[in-house]
């Protein structure tokens, strides 16, 4: 605080307090005067003097106007030392959001794309959407094996943000841990070096000559500073968010076929992809409504069996590939692992054996082995996150999710499902909200949309067929559900 006279030789008061508020504007000024002229006190109030004191000055009153400017100063204090704390906190919480919504992408949830594009903007996340992108699964080499569990988590906070240091030179990105055992970074040309070289009729080759330039400094600086190296696979170029998943997929699949590879190396999914004669056939069975992940999510551990059950049959009546054992391998351990990670659990805590494929090939070579491991780890997640549900609101939730994925027909509704289960239909949208964060009318059309998916897909039925098994009753209005959910009408995605 700086208390003055106004009339004062060189400077007066008035100029002092203006240079002060210019130079250090957290600073209290007071000013005392034996002029009691209105023009200074209105020139004071202007310059946001705290306090203008006639002399001559009472000590009392002097005494107090000093001790509310010391009581001023401290609620500033206390009001930026919250806001510290409470930016702090979004952004701890912001990288959580992230993170989570990174792995609903990769793992394959199905959003619609306006969901996607107001989380993307909701969390900053600097990558367009519709934006041509790539994807870079990073593992740390054996350098790094030694660290307990929170030191790891701080060597993967440092390579997370060297890759940020490094890409950000002409890139936007966005990385995170993987739901699987490794790092993750999704990559974007920014629009001023997109521009100065998408011209040149070298274009992709520009691009992946700078891409491997940033990628070998990555390597590098992470050599420099943190003692270890990396391995690193880097997909092909894909539109983001929607071929996000396959982009997963391709990329983990490439790293477990190499068995990690060793630290040092660089892989790209272009140059290892082979010309094959005839397009490999998925396995229905896998992706058919309702999915592992929702009959793992919805508890209905006996119906999760029989998915399972059902797709290592469908593997024995078929001429399978090691890219199927792989495609089926992946797809379960996404399921075991979003599962969870949903209940606050590390899969790798509840079984670590089928997690850790370079200790363990054989999981991906054998079906059989790959059965009985995945029929394993079911009943150990049934037994760890099943204890007495009843009369909880995962019960509800339990209850509520297999009405509906058992009927989507007319009769289902909030308030149908409700009377089955005995509640009011506010509280009962107000407790599925509370504990799956969707609400129970937007889950209900999620699944009729997965389904709708699926029966345009897999079936030949008419637009109105599917419409009635829904349980819509205007065509017209299905129509217009559909194209809200993923941007295409019915007969737009049945005929792409």
């Amino acid at each position: 605080m700086v208390v003055s006279d106004i009339r004062m030789p060189g400077m007066d008061g008035l100029q002092l307090m203006e240079q002060i508020q210019q130079e250090w504007p957290h600073i209290r000024c007071m000013l005392l005067t034996g002029y009691s002229d209105f023009e200074y006190a209105k020139k004071a109030l202007r310059l946001q003097a705290f306090d203008y004191i006639l002399k001559p000055v009472n000590d009392e009153e002097f005494i107090l106007s000093l001790s509310h400017a010391v009581e001023s100063l401290k609620d500033e204090w206390e009001a930026a030392e919250k806001y510290d704390r409470l930016l702090y906190a979004m952004k701890s919480d912001s990288g959580v959001l992230k993170t989570s919504l990174m792995h609903d992408l990769v793992l394959g949830r199905t959003w619609s794309p306006k969901a996607v594009m107001e989380k993307l903007q909701q969390y900053d996340i600097p990558i367009a959407a519709d934006e041509s992108a790539v994807m870079i699964l990073v593992q740390l080499g054996r350098q790094f094996s030694h660290f307990d569990h929170p030191s790891l988590m701080l060597m993967e906070y440092a390579v997370g943000n060297i890759a940020e240091e490094i890409f950000s030179e002409v890139m936007h990105i966005w990385h995170c841990k993987a739901p699987h055992d490794c790092l993750l970074i999704v990559a974007s040309l920014k629009p001023a070096y997109r521009d100065s070289i998408g011209l040149q009729p070298d274009f992709e080759q520009l691009r992946r000559r700078k891409l491997h330039e940033l990628a070998e400094d990555f390597r590098t600086q992470v050599g420099r500073y943190l003692k270890g190296d990396l391995a690193l696979v880097i997909t092909d170029w894909f539109p983001f968010p929607a071929n996000m998943a396959h982009a997963y997929r391709s990329g983990l699949s490439s790293f477990m076929m190499s068995g990690g590879e060793e630290a040092g190396t660089i892989l790209y999914l272009e140059d290892t992809q082979q010309a094959c004669g005839t397009p490999m056939k998925s396995f229905e069975t896998l992706y058919k409504p309702p999915t592992l992940i929702h009959l793992l999510e919805s508890k209905q551990w006996e119906a999760a069996r029989q998915k399972v059950n059902e797709v290592f049959a469908d593997l024995e009546n078929a001429r399978y590939s090691r890219e199927h054992l792989y495609e089926v391998y992946l797809l379960m351990t996404n399921a075991f692992m979003y599962i969870a990670h949903k209940q606050g659990q590390f899969a790798y805590q509840i079984d670590q054996s089928g997690f850790d494929l370079l200790h363990d090939q054989g999981m991906i070579l054998s079906p059989d082995k790959l059965r009985s491991w995945a029929c394993g780890m079911l009943d150990k997640i049934q037994s760890e996150l099943s204890a007495s549900e009843h009369y909880t609101r995962g019960y509800i939730i339990h209850q509520v999710q297999e009405l509906v994925s058992g009927d989507l027909g007319q009769d289902t509704s909030v308030k149908t499902i409700a009377d089955k289960v005995y509640l009011h239909p506010v509280y009962l949208s107000k407790i599925y909200k509370a504990e799956t964060g969707e609400s129970l009318g937007d889950y209900i059309i999620r699944m009729r949309m997965e389904r709708a998916l699926y029966l345009l897909k897999k079936t030949n039925k008419k637009i109105y067929e599917i419409t009635a098994e829904l349980g819509y009753q205007n065509p017209q209005y299905f129509s217009k559900m559909f194209k809200k959910h993923y941007g295409l009408n019915p007969n737009e995605f049945r005929d792409q």
